[in-house]
């Protein structure tokens, strides 16, 4: 054949294709719309008018998530609502609802967050006359390290009040996922009591003795990750389960706790860690994870205070079929999971896990090896970003396997994410909106299946 006909056989081919894609992405699009026509249905379940708006300013995904959970609160009180990111509302939207819960979170050094940016334009920034008709309630998201606390979220509320709007109650300020002010912000949702759904506080300090250090990627192109083992220094048992962490004071920063995710189950005797050494431009290293990784003598103490993570425990999902994603050091809240499974006997789990390169990054190889022999692990995907000439990351693995998702999904499956906030946690939030639609994730995070424990 001629190359004229194959050029034109080979330009039909093209034109098929891309009528093809868009195809899909119209069903795909039409698809997504009903579920979220579904989902606000379903939330709302009464007369339009007489809904609460939850409105939610988010840059990650954490202020979208207790939106979720809010309207879920809100609704089981017997309050009818309907969910909107802020950016989608106008000063008439807010002048016909009567009530309306905000949850805000803050970008940067003050800033609105990315979903908010319109909003605090266009109506924060305009001639908005008078919202006396409104009564609100803001959780304003936040985190302490930084020199503007919740400012997004104060200038929010300000603005309400300074236009008429009617304070439900004061406004609710959350440092980093703290139990306590999430607890309060439920009670005033739910109308129940604080005591009774806050978390449970930390435990006393209680001196740890480091009996184990294990470097696990000699020869990274990233930084040392080290395996650490503590034993109860008095000798006593210590209780806590899968998904919970431990805060480490400094007497150099008395008022900056460290966190890490406890890599190990209580019966295993040992309280374990997986610390990446941090090291400064300077040379220096971190001061936490310095003490843990360098300069805590083998045999020699640290005090911890263990903290029960209920938004990243096990829970109600402990039946369910699990997928566990995660890269780095968040493999250590996977284990966990991983360990008191096999425990139970439960097989039905699934780890997306990415790192460097297999050669040097692959951690915990034998011991997750040994749960895909014995059936604790019904898949593994191991992702290693330096391994191809393209970067792969964990995101990118799960859009491959966007049919299995789904399965797993439509199946009863709980979503476990441990490990950094930017990049790998925002990537794979994305790419699960795009397999399973915003309506989907958001009955998800609703129902305590989407948990996610990022830093």
């Amino acid at each position: 054949m001629n190359d004229p006909a194959w050029r034109a056989i080979g330009a039909g081919m093209t034109v098929l294709a891309y009528a093809a894609l868009c195809a899909s992405v119209y069903w795909r699009q039409r698809r997504l719309r009903a579920d979220n026509a579904r989902a606000a249905a379903a939330l709302a379940g009464g007369d339009t008018g007489q809904q609460a708006l939850v409105l939610f300013a988010s840059q990650t995904g954490n202020a979208e998530t207790l939106a979720w959970k809010t309207a879920r609160w809100l609704h089981e009180r017997g309050t009818p609502s309907r969910l909107m990111p802020l950016n989608d509302a106008d000063a008439e939207t807010l002048r016909r609802a009567g009530s309306a819960y905000f949850i805000a979170s803050t970008y940067g050094e003050g800033d609105a967050p990315d979903g908010a940016s319109v909003f605090a334009e266009r109506v924060m920034g305009g001639a908005v006359a008078d919202l006396s008709s409104l009564r609100y309630a803001v959780l304003a998201l936040g985190d302490r390290q930084y020199a503007n606390f919740c400012a997004f979220g104060r200038a929010l509320d300000e603005w309400l009040h300074a236009k008429g709007a009617r304070r439900q109650s004061e406004r609710i300020e959350v440092d980093n996922g703290d139990a306590v002010q999430l607890a309060a912000w439920q009670a005033h949702c739910s109308g129940s009591n604080a005591e009774a759904v806050a978390e449970a506080p930390v435990s006393a300090p209680q001196p740890w003795r480091l009996v184990r250090r294990t470097l696990l990627n000699e020869g990274s192109a990233g930084g040392p990750i080290f395996e650490l083992a503590f034993t109860p220094a008095d000798g006593s048992a210590a209780h806590w389960e899968s998904g919970d962490t431990a805060q480490i004071t400094l007497d150099s920063d008395p008022g900056r706790p460290r966190e890490y995710s406890i890599a190990s189950i209580a019966a295993d005797g040992e309280m374990q860690f997986l610390v990446r050494q941090e090291r400064h431009p300077d040379g220096t290293l971190g001061a936490a994870s310095g003490l843990l990784t360098s300069t805590l003598p083998i045999g020699d103490t640290a005090t911890f205070r263990i903290r029960p993570h209920r938004g990243f425990r096990l829970g109600g999902n402990a039946d369910r079929p699990l997928i566990l994603i995660g890269n780095g050091t968040g493999l250590a809240g996977l284990r966990s999971h991983l360990r008191a499974r096999a425990a139970r006997g439960r097989r039905e789990n699934w780890l997306v896990f990415g790192e460097r390169n297999a050669r040097c990054d692959f951690l915990c190889r034998d011991e997750i090896a040994s749960w895909q022999q014995g059936g604790v692990l019904g898949r593994v995907d191991m992702v290693f970003s330096r391994d191809q000439e393209e970067a792969l990351y964990v995101q990118h693995r799960l859009l491959q396997a966007h049919e299995q998702v789904s399965q797993w999904i439509a199946s009863g499956a709980a979503i476990y994410v441990c490990g950094s906030l930017n990049g790998m946690a925002s990537g794979v939030d994305a790419a699960l909106r795009q397999i399973l639609g915003t309506a989907v994730m958001g009955e998800l995070s609703a129902a305590d299946r989407y948990r996610r424990d990022v830093y």
